[in-house]
């Protein structure tokens, strides 16, 4: 056995020589798992892009990094045993977003290019494999601690073994209920605004002014401005409806969409390129101009219906939601505005906006607000909104009556790292591993990553 696999290290140590001469590259094996290697150049890359994301790593990057790559192996040997597979569409879409997120980051696609030193279809091809592997890999995660269920008998004991430094604080959360009004725009404004639209697409139709200038120049969307108007690769789950419903319609390049009325705005769209159930569009958004006389009409008319709901009692916060509200995300669940990072209506003050963080700061639970303007951060329009206060929960050490659900999943959290570090250590003691010398001077997270050769006797 040990003669195998000191037959498995000399053929990698050859297949590093082959892509040396090759590519003629100085190219090094740094460690052998199973029977895959990596590579220093993989570190260094891996490390470079952690670099750009600003990720902080507790530690030696060349201890840290292998490691992790080392242990992504094993998963996906256990995902071939598993038969996992992943949907490609799923894989696309994460791409996509990464991509449209580095090209945002950087300005263009050419500086991205320029920054990664890879072409558009290089990152893409290296992006699909680390896509497709993460989903790999938290599928055999998932499968391996699905069992884990906690019982309020194990949240307690738990609780009640943690250290008093280890309890986590947890700072004020508030539970907030909102009511928002669009301003009424005049027809004569949003007229000017599809008139502006309807040139810029006779000028592409005719030649003279390509899509992209015209939304370098002239979109609203700054996001996808500075690419020429791209959004990248969607379905259509992604997108707008009314959006998707006229861009997945357009079939000829060279032509232009009718105006589309979204809930963002207004829209004339351009086809890039179909692949399946994804598209890749261009678009130039404008919005109708909101005055300083739309807003206080807006904001006088949420008065007047605070005064009735307050000081006359005539009907409650929620009645005037259901009858009122413009915001489609809270319309219909009473105005209870919902974290998305926790899936709960509690935040903590720097998760809300900052108009309506600065005016619940003062106020009394069960209060209404005056009226006040604040910019949407979905719509990134200003709109007239109002609040109640149904909830506060001052700062304080967590505690079971008020943080179960947060104690619930630190205890959960604790049983699957436990869990997942025993099967790797498991793992790693029934799989060859071997460290080349240089990279073995490290406090590793888990046991037994290096072994006896028959160069250490």
């Amino acid at each position: 056995m040990k003669l195998l696999k000191l037959a498995a290290a000399a053929i990698y140590s050859l297949a590093a020589l082959s892509s040396q001469a090759q590519n003629n590259i100085a190219e090094e094996v740094a460690w052998v798992v199973g029977d895959q290697p990596i590579w220093k150049s993989e570190i260094e890359e891996q490390y470079n892009n952690m670099q750009y994301e600003k990720m902080s790593l507790n530690g030696d990057p060349y201890c840290i990094i292998p490691e992790q790559m080392a242990i992504e192996k094993l998963y996906l040997h256990q995902a071939d045993i598993d038969t996992v597979e992943v949907p490609d569409a799923s894989v696309m879409a994460e791409v996509d977003a990464r991509l449209n997120f580095y090209i945002t980051q950087l300005g263009s696609k050419e500086k991205m290019e320029q920054y990664f030193r890879k072409s558009m279809p290089e990152m893409r091809e290296a992006m699909v494999d680390m896509v497709r592997n993460s989903y790999r890999v938290r599928s055999v995660q998932q499968s391996l601690t699905k069992n884990i269920k906690a019982t309020p008998s194990d949240v307690r004991k738990y609780y009640d073994q943690l250290p008093k430094d280890s309890v986590p604080f947890v700072p004020m959360q508030v539970e907030v209920q909102i009511l928002t009004l669009n301003p009424v725009i005049p027809r004569q404004e949003i007229e000017d605004v599809k008139a502006r639209l309807r040139d810029y697409a006779d000028r592409v139709v005719k030649g003279e002014s390509e899509f992209s200038t015209l939304a370098i120049l002239y979109s609203q969307d700054k996001e996808s401005a500075v690419r020429g108007g791209e959004i990248g690769f969607m379905g259509r789950g992604h997108l707008d409806p009314e959006y998707a419903a006229v861009a997945f319609n357009l079939n000829d390049p060279k032509k232009v969409s009718k105006i589309v009325e979204s809930q963002y705005g207004y829209h004339i769209i351009q086809l890039i390129e179909k692949r399946g159930d994804r598209i890749n569009t261009r678009h130039i958004l404008l919005r109708p101009r909101v005055s300083d006389n739309d807003l206080m009409s807006a904001v006088n008319r949420l008065d007047s219906v605070r005064t009735d709901m307050v000081d006359n009692n005539k009907f409650k916060f929620e009645d005037a939601v259901a009858y009122l509200s413009q915001d489609k995300d809270t319309r219909n669940n009473r105005g209870v505005m919902v974290n998305q990072q926790t899936g709960t209506p509690r935040f903590e003050m720097s998760q809300l906006p900052q108009e309506v963080a600065k005016t619940v700061n003062n106020m009394a639970v069960g209060e209404v607000s005056k009226p006040f303007v604040m910019i949407d951060p979905k719509l990134n329009r200003e709109v007239v909104a109002m609040v109640k206060l149904t909830n506060r929960t001052d700062g304080h050490k967590a505690n079971m009556v008020d943080d179960y659900q947060t104690i619930k999943d630190m205890y959960e959290n604790a049983q699957r790292e436990k869990l997942l570090s025993e099967w790797l250590e498991k793992k790693i003691k029934d799989t060859y591993v071997r460290i080349e010398d240089g990279w073995r001077n490290c406090e590793f997270k888990h046991r037994g990553w290096v072994k006896e050769t028959a160069s250490d006797k």
